[in-house]
């Protein structure tokens, strides 16, 4: 089939299709809500960051337990929250190697066995606290109506 006939195949359907579809204004509202989608989808590494830069700055206001650290350098571990953005996905985590080990709990090897330090978490409790805000800022980020 040549180029111009399926131009004209083309053109064809789509006038049938305008046909049937003529007098439901509906089908013209639910494509404007799709388009925003779609726009919004192209943007999605913006709108993470916009619920992650939120999160870590919930994060920083928790309060700091006293440290007998006073070092010149030093940064505690609170302050060195932050975010990255590796392709479409966006990561929460510590500036610190050993903050995961605090999150979670370690087991750590001793002469006599293991000695096991039980986690201390703080992202997974401000995540769960805070949540709803962050996809708000997201979902208004994206610019879409909530119903």
């Amino acid at each position: 089939m040549s180029r111009k006939s399926l131009h004209n195949l083309t053109r064809q359907k789509n006038s049938q299709f305008e046909n049937v579809t003529e007098g439901y204004e509906g089908f013209q509202a639910l494509a404007d809500i799709v388009e925003k989608y779609i726009d919004g989808a192209e943007n999605v590494t913006e709108v993470l960051e916009v619920g992650a830069d939120e999160f870590v700055k919930d994060l920083k206001k928790l309060p700091k337990p006293i440290s007998k650290i006073r070092k010149t350098g030093y940064t505690h571990l609170i302050d060195s929250f932050t975010y990255e953005s590796h392709g479409n996905e966006t990561v929460v985590g510590w500036g610190k190697y050993y903050g995961p080990m605090i999150e979670n709990g370690y087991k750590k090897k001793t002469k006599k066995g293991y000695k096991k330090m039980s986690a201390r978490e703080h992202l997974k409790p401000c995540w769960n606290r805070n949540k709803e805000k962050y996809y708000k800022k997201m979902i208004t980020k994206l610019g879409l109506q909530t119903w």
